[in-house]
């Protein structure tokens, strides 16, 4: 305050920002204190320049076919590296989709518990943040659309194809059951007008 001449709550609100963009610790009646940047600290500076980027043309296709590309290596090293608790931690979300089935938000939340097994078996770090920013961006498109127990049946049908080719440590065939899984969940937000309506706004 003193030296830059300003007033308690300039600093109180800049304070709540750095916080808030993880890079101090800010606690009640404490001084705030710098946090060492993770993975996660690094990557959040990304979501404002990605924000903008999901308004341009295609901007929000482009995004999700990375994800793609991430998740089909995810998968091919499940399938060739995932230890056994791995794999039953992936079964068990696999059985927790299955049972949300027709509670379309209880459905997403399984639906990015699955995935987000995928993101933490490496053991890296920066694979967890990653999912994290994609939860940001992406899921709330999920989110909008209409509640359909068809669409939640075939998503589950390809997370199945997913767990069989991991458990049957088969790195090309579950690398396929990803590649067909998110091509189809792409074609359900086009189809349900979600992947052009912030741009149409």
């Amino acid at each position: 305050m003193l030296e830059y001449g300003t007033s308690r709550t300039v600093v109180r609100e800049a304070v709540l920002a750095l916080a808030s963009r993880g890079l101090v610790e800010a606690r009640p009646r404490h001084r705030p204190v710098v946090r060492k940047p993770g993975p996660d600290t690094a990557l959040k500076a990304l979501e404002s320049t990605v924000s903008h980027l999901l308004e341009a043309e295609d901007g929000l296709k482009h995004l999700f076919r990375s994800r793609i590309l991430i998740e089909q290596g995810l998968v091919q090293h499940a399938a060739t590296r995932a230890r056994s608790e791995q794999v039953a931690e992936l079964e068990a979300a696999l059985q927790a989709n299955e049972a949300a089935i027709g509670q379309s938000e209880r459905f997403y939340e399984t639906d990015k518990t699955f995935h987000e097994v995928l993101y933490k078996m490496p053991g890296n770090p920066i694979w967890p943040a990653v999912y994290t920013l994609y939860l940001t961006w992406l899921f709330p498109k999920w989110l909008k659309m209409p509640d359909d127990t068809a669409r939640n049946e075939q998503n589950h049908r390809a997370h199945k194809s997913i767990v069989d080719a991991v458990k049957s440590q088969d790195p090309q065939a579950a690398s396929n059951a990803l590649t067909a899984h998110l091509e189809a969940a792409w074609q359900q937000l086009e189809t349900s007008g979600e992947a052009s309506a912030d741009r149409a706004r």
